[in-house]
C-alpha cells in the first residue's frame, strides 16, 4: 500500500531558540547527528523548560527530519535521550493514531533515509545558499507501507548492515594502526634502538 506522508503523520516545524549553557531540555540540532542520522554524542540539556519548549517536547517514536541544509536525514526520538525539542532545522513527524501499530517509526526512518527517497527529496529542495525541503513537499512524499512483519524484517536487516559497517570500519582502523606500528618499529630496529 502506498500513501502520502500527510495521511500518516502530523508534521510541524521545530522551534527557533537560543541555547544556554545549562538547561532542562535538549535543543536538538543537525550538529548532534552524523550524515545518516545517528546521534554523535551524549546530549546535554541546553534550553529552559517553559511554556514554549513544553509545547514542542518530542514524544517516544517521533521522527525528526533535517529539512534545511545539505545534510537531510530522518532520526527517531527515543525517550532515553531525555526531554528534547527539535530546532527549526527539523520537521517533526508524529504518527497519527490510526497508523500507530501499522507503521513502525524505525521503518519510516529507514524509508526516508533510503537513497531513492533522499534523491526524490533533494530534487524538491529550494534555495541556493541553504537548500530547504518544504513541509508541503514532505507531506506529499509517497510512503510504501508493507506489512508490520516486512517492516520489522527490513529494520532488522538494516540494523545488522549498519553493525557490520561499524565492525568493518573498526577492523580497518586497527589494521592501519598495526601496520603503522610495525613500520615505525622497523625504523627503530634499523638504527639498533
Amino acid at each position: 500500500m502506498n500513501t502520502q506522508l500527510k495521511y500518516i503523520a502530523n508534521i510541524q516545524t521545530g522551534i527557533y531558540a537560543q541555547a544556554v549553557s545549562t538547561g532542562d531540555v535538549v535543543y536538538l540540532q543537525a550538529k548532534h547527528f552524523s550524515d545518516n542520522g545517528s546521534l554523535l554524542n551524549s546530549l546535554i540539556p541546553d534550553l529552559a523548560l517553559n511554556s514554549q519548549t513544553e509545547k514542542h517536547l518530542l514524544n517516544e517514536g517521533d521522527v525528526v527530519f533535517a529539512a534545511k541544509g545539505s545534510k537531510n536525514f530522518a532520526a527517531k526520538h527515543e525517550s532515553k535521550n531525555g526531554l528534547c525539542v527539535a530546532s527549526s532545522t527539523f520537521l517533526v513527524l508524529r504518527l497519527k493514531n490510526e497508523f500507530r501499530g501499522r507503521l513502525l517509526p524505525d521503518y519510516l526512518v529507514w524509508y526516508m533515509n533510503h537513497p531513492k527517497t533522499q534523491e526524490c527529496l533533494k530534487a524538491k529542495a529550494r534555495g541556493s545558499s541553504i537548500p530547504s525541503i518544504s513541509k508541503v513537499d514532505l507531506m506529499e512524499l509517497e510512503i510504501t507501507l508493507p506489512s508490520i512483519e516486512k517492516q520489522n524484517a527490513i529494520v532488522k536487516i538494516d540494523n545488522l548492515q549498519k553493525a557490520e559497517q561499524n565492525i568493518v570500519k573498526k577492523i580497518q582502523l586497527l589494521k592501519e594502526q598495526y601496520i603503522q606500528h610495525q613500520l615505525f618499529s622497523a625504523t627503530k630496529k634499523q638504527y639498533g634502538k
